[in-house]
């Protein structure tokens, strides 16, 4: 089925900043890419590196600083300059858990063992989402559409508070939801009335057309329809589109994705799983429903499943796929137009990273981040070869230093120095690796992001090999004699001849 160009609206990057935030140096560079490779627009998730103040400012990073307030200005200057629209989003309801973490905040969780949905029966949960718009909106005074998150609302409904509200015969969860959510869009028009107001739209998806027709959001907010499987079901996105249209809902965006969204601690990006994405997409706004305003789409590049999560792949790991996704938008399709496109764009050859090494190709000059993009490809296939299960695979492992041996402390010590030294010499190969990746992520990136990159993603898997090397060294020295010395390895074979 061929299916045209996307040609609805704008094209939005989606930068999720809770999570291996950019230096604004290397944000500068990127966003004019983003125009380049034909996006319209940043959607800007700030969460705690927003510079926040007064009874808010301990929602700030602590592990690295926030984007100060000359920061955030500049990444709006940046995008201006390149002809991008600027669009914050701050939740208002779910995903609160860089808020509802602290201590001070404990008691506007819906329920106390989950930390990101806020109570929606407490005047201080209105007060806070407000206080947050406020501050962002004040920094960001020329925008002309807020995003307010509002998905996910995990557990809504059990917290005594609100178990107390729907004890009430003809009430129900979706009245919970939309109380609190037509209040928070309700005070931003009184003082905002000129805002667009955005919001997620996976809450609405299980109520009825009568409810959605009467829940207060009809006119006031843009529903953001998100799906970033390569399997999205057009036919039933569609008849959601419709469900949404004929209540009322009928300006909408989409929301795909470029990354972010395979697995929650997935290092490396599947340009075609995303490119796949995309297709389905374009599949939806072919058979798009009358009457339904298609205002654009989001392409999100999520750094983090939540706040509390591991990092997933690092922005310029997705970039290749972020240029492929843009490019099946504009052309219809991933043919040999589009990738050539996408390639000579970001001056590589290929849009699928794990094909993507540390040197440029032919010397050539390449997008930014590139070398970091190789380097993680690099250390990612040593981290999953066979070669680094080395402590459960090696035969004079297997052979002559098991648990069995380590526990009765005796072993061959000639051995166990030939296991030493390949141990070492592995380690040290690794090492190698995460040394050139650390030195060029901490130019990206902070160094927090470096250090937790590299604990997450390294560390774990070098611990049984650091473990093996400790217990030979012990076992070395407990089996030879004071002042015995054992010879350089091999040296024993040649004493021999």
């Amino acid at each position: 089925m061929s299916v045209p160009p996307w040609s609805s609206g704008k094209k939005l990057v989606h930068l999720d900043l809770k999570g291996a935030p950019p230096r604004i140096a290397y944000l500068q560079k990127l966003i004019p890419l983003f125009a380049q490779l034909g996006a319209h627009g940043l959607l800007l998730e700030y969460e705690d590196m927003f510079p926040y103040e007064g009874t808010l400012e301990v929602l700030r990073a602590t592990s690295h600083s926030p984007y100060s307030r000359a920061e955030i200005q500049s990444i709006q200057d940046a995008a201006r300059s390149s002809g991008l629209e600027v669009i914050p989003l701050v939740q208002t309801f779910g995903h609160l858990e860089f808020v509802l973490k602290h201590q001070q905040f404990w008691d506007l969780r819906e329920v106390g063992y989950c930390l990101g949905t806020l109570n929606p029966n407490k005047p201080q949960s209105l007060q806070l989402v407000l206080e947050m718009v406020r501050q962002v909106l004040e920094l960001h005074p020329d925008s002309r559409y807020l995003h307010i998150g509002a998905d996910e609302v995990y557990l809504l409904g059990q917290g005594e508070g609100s178990k107390q509200w729907l004890s009430v015969p003809g009430r129900d969860t979706h009245g919970l939801f939309l109380g609190h959510v037509t209040e928070v869009v309700k005070n931003i028009h009184a003082t905002w009335p000129q805002l667009k107001l955005i919001m997620w739209d996976d809450m609405l998806r299980g109520m009825s057309h009568d409810i959605l027709k009467d829940s207060g959001l009809v006119g006031v907010v843009q529903l953001m329809l998100w799906d970033y499987s390569p399997f999205l079901d057009a036919e039933n996105t569609v008849r959601l589109l419709e469900k949404y249209g004929s209540a009322g809902l009928s300006q909408v965006w989409a929301a795909s994705s470029f990354k972010g969204s395979t697995e929650v601690s997935t290092c490396l990006t599947c340009t075609q799983r995303h490119v796949d994405n995309h297709l389905q997409w374009l599949k939806v706004t072919a058979a798009l429903p009358g009457g339904i305003e298609l205002q654009g789409i989001a392409i999100t590049g999520w750094q983090r499943y939540d706040h509390l999560s591991v990092l997933c792949e690092l922005l310029p790991v997705g970039l290749p796929s972020l240029a492929a996704c843009l490019q099946t938008l504009r052309h219809g399709s991933f043919g040999k137009e589009a990738q050539s496109s996408a390639t000579e764009t970001l001056g590589i050859t290929t849009t699928e990273v794990t094909l993507i090494t540390s040197s440029p190709p032919g010397g050539t000059p390449t997008y930014p981040g590139f070398k970091l993009a190789g380097l993680v490809v690099e250390l990612t296939a040593l981290l999953q070869s066979e070669e680094l299960r080395f402590p459960a695979n090696n035969m004079f492992v297997k052979g002559w230093f098991t648990p069995y041996h380590k526990q009765r402390r005796l072993a061959n010590p000639l051995i166990v120095q030939q296991i030493q030294q390949q141990a070492t010499l592995l380690l040290a190969s690794v090492e190698q690796k995460v040394q050139a990746l650390w030195m060029e992520m901490t130019q990206l990136f902070p160094e927090a992001t470096a250090e937790e990159w590299v604990q997450q993603h390294v560390s774990v898997l070098l611990e049984p090999i650091r473990s093996l090397l400790q217990d030979t060294q012990a076992i070395i020295q407990e089996m030879l004699p004071d002042h015995t010395r054992l010879p350089p390895v091999g040296q024993e074979a040649r004493d021999g001849e």
